[in-house]
């Protein structure tokens, strides 16, 4: 789980509500028709925007990014390094029989037992790699625009209440509290814009990063293992990939 992330969210909204807590009463920031007009607003217009399936496939992204375990650029060095000492004690064919749960490292593993050309692996990855930035900029379309229309929805939260608030102006007493509740949808808006859905959006684009890079790593662990399998050279050169104080002495 990345506990960071959830870090981070926690205490953003801690400080949020503390210091609405320290200001005064916490429920005069609780108005529901306000929460109806941005979050409803928000939702209806991201299904107008986006097809259905791709709306759901952004949510399951922003979901995968808090329950799926992060794995470092060393570990996948490390399971290629391993592949190469597979190969070179038992020979090619034997990674045909490799376990994993990642298809491309397994699809890999089938091309270096096939004795594949590189040139056909170097295709084969950047076939991959191509269609994982499509998968994963739906993912990150969805939450910039989510980004984008939370404020909006709640700016026209706002022209609603000051509509409603003009209307009566007949009574002073309550221009104040109808103010305050006109201006609390673009707090929603606000909130939800620069706490959620833009960070949200900065990570998911971090994490295919990370994952193009993770894809690198295996390409060229599978060209260097046809080339030489000797597992040493094949850290060495994988090494490069990693920062300086990763990098082990073999």
């Amino acid at each position: 789980m990345d506990i960071v992330t959830l870090l981070g969210l926690a205490v953003g909204l801690s400080l949020i509500l503390g210091a609405i807590v320290i200001g005064g009463a916490i429920d005069v920031f609780i108005n529901v028709p306000g929460m109806m007009i941005v979050i409803g607003g928000t939702l209806a217009s991201i299904m107008v925007a986006f097809p259905f399936e791709e709306v759901i496939q952004g949510f399951n992204a922003g979901f995968k990014m808090f329950v799926q375990r992060k794995t470092k650029v060393r570990d996948v060095v490390n399971i290629m390094v391993k592949v190469a000492e597979i190969s070179r004690r038992e020979g090619l064919v034997a990674l045909e029989n490799v376990q994993t749960e990642n298809m491309v490292l397994k699809k890999s593993c089938q091309l270096i037992a096939d004795n594949a050309d590189p040139a056909l692996i170097r295709t084969t990855l950047a076939i991959e790699i191509n269609s994982m930035r499509r998968r994963h900029q739906v993912g990150q379309d969805v939450f910039k625009r989510l980004g984008t229309l939370a404020p909006s929805f709640g700016m026209m939260g706002t022209l609603i209440g000051l509509v409603q608030m003009l209307s009566k102006l007949d009574d002073p007493k309550s221009i104040g509290p109808a103010m305050a509740v006109a201006l609390l949808t673009t707090f929603y808006g606000s909130a939800m814009s620069t706490l959620v859905f833009i960070p949200m959006a900065a990570k998911l684009k971090a994490r295919t990063l990370q994952e193009q890079l993770h894809l690198e790593v295996i390409f060229e662990g599978a060209k260097s293992i046809l080339e030489n399998n000797n597992p040493r050279l094949v850290y060495e050169k994988l090494s490069s990939f990693l920062a300086p104080h990763e990098r082990e002495t073999r």
